[in-house]
C-alpha cells in the first residue's frame, strides 16, 4: 500500500467505498451535479483521508462552491492541458478558524503580499491539515503559527460550520487552476473578549499583514457584496465608514491604521490582478456564522 504523503479529499456516494478525488473533479458537483452549487454532506478524517460523503450524521454540513468555480466550467481540452504535476495533486484539505470572542467579534487576517495564493486577501487564520492531525488541532496550530494566539482545546468550544470548495486562480478568465482545496471552516468560541485576545496577538509577518475584529453589523455588509454579481453595496449610514485594523510590519511590529469599510466589500475581479477583499469562501463562512447568531438575537 502506497505511503500517504498528505491528506487528500476522498469521496463516497450511496455507501460506495471512498475514492480519492481527482484534481479536475468538482467535489460539490459530485453530490449535486453540474447546475447546483451547494450540497449537504458529512465529513470525517480517517487514516489520513478526508472523507466527504452523502450519508448524513447529525444533519450534515453545507458544502459549497462559487457560482463561477473554475472546476465547474473546465472543458476537457483545458483539463488535458494542465501540467501533469498539477493533475496529480489531488484535492487538498485546509482548515480555517473563525475565532469568536466572548463579545461576539470574529478575527480576520489579511494574507501577506508575498504569498503565492490569494495575497492581500482577508481570511480567517488557517492552513493545511498535517498527517495524523485532528481538524481542531490543525486549526489551533495554524492559529498559533499565524497570529501567536495559543488556545488549548479545553479553553474553547468548537464546531464545524461548513466546507468550501476553493480553487486558485478563482476564475477561469484569470487562468487555469493551479490549486484545488476543500476548506473546513471551524467556529471556535473563546471566553475572552476581543481586547483580551488582541493583547496576545503576535502575527507572523511572513503570513499576515494585518488583523481586524469584525462584528455582526459589519459582517452583514461584507456578505452583501456577493462575488460574481455587480449590484452596488450600500453601507448603512449608522455604520462607520472606516474600521481600525492592526497592521503588521515586515519586522512584526504592530500599528493601528484606518481601513475604509468599502475595501472589505470589494468583489473578486474576473480579470487582471486580484485586489484587497474578503475571500469568497470567507463570505460563505461568515454567512453561516450570522445564521448561528440569529436565534440569540431573537432571544435577546
Amino acid at each position: 500500500m502506497e505511503k500517504v504523503r498528505k491528506i487528500l479529499v476522498h469521496l463516497s456516494k450511496e455507501n460506495a467505498a471512498p475514492q480519492c478525488a481527482r484534481f479536475v473533479q468538482s467535489i460539490t458537483g459530485h453530490f449535486v451535479g453540474s447546475v447546483e452549487d451547494q450540497a449537504t454532506v458529512s465529513c470525517s478524517l480517517e487514516n489520513n483521508r478526508f472523507i466527504v460523503c452523502d450519508r448524513l450524521c447529525d444533519g450534515g454540513v453545507p458544502l459549497k462552491r462559487a457560482s463561477f468555480c473554475p472546476i465547474k466550467y473546465l472543458s476537457h481540452s483545458e483539463a488535458d492541458s494542465l501540467p501533469q504535476d498539477t493533475l496529480s495533486r489531488g484535492v487538498d484539505v485546509g482548515v480555517a478558524v473563525l475565532l469568536q470572542s466572548a463579545n461576539q467579534r470574529l478575527l480576520l487576517t489579511r494574507r501577506a503580499s508575498s504569498l503565492r495564493i490569494f495575497p492581500n486577501v482577508w481570511v480567517p487564520p488557517g492552513g493545511h491539515v498535517e498527517l495524523d492531525e485532528k481538524l481542531l488541532d490543525a486549526g489551533l496550530r495554524e492559529l498559533k503559527e499565524e497570529t501567536g494566539l495559543i488556545l488549548s482545546p479545553d479553553e474553547i468550544s468548537s464546531q464545524l460550520l461548513g466546507l468550501w470548495e476553493s480553487v486558485y486562480p478563482p476564475m477561469l478568465s484569470i487562468g487555469l487552476p493551479k490549486r484545488h482545496h476543500v476548506v473546513t471552516y471551524m467556529l471556535l468560541k473563546s471566553s475572552l473578549s476581543h481586547l483580551q485576545l488582541q493583547a496576545c496577538l503576535r502575527p507572523d509577518p511572513a503570513e499576515v499583514s494585518a488583523c481586524v475584529w469584525v462584528d455582526a453589523s459589519l459582517v452583514k455588509v461584507v456578505v452583501s457584496a456577493v462575488d460574481g454579481e455587480n449590484d452596488s453595496v450600500q453601507i448603512p449610514s449608522d455604520l462607520p465608514q472606516t474600521i481600525s485594523v492592526t497592521e503588521v510590519s515586515p519586522q512584526g511590529e504592530l500599528s493601528e491604521v484606518s481601513l475604509p469599510v468599502s475595501v472589505l466589500c470589494n468583489r473578486a475581479p474576473d480579470h487582471g490582478e486580484d485586489i484587497e477583499r474578503v475571500s469568497t469562501g470567507t463570505k460563505f463562512a461568515l454567512e453561516l456564522w450570522l445564521k448561528m447568531l440569529e436565534p440569540h438575537a431573537e432571544m435577546g
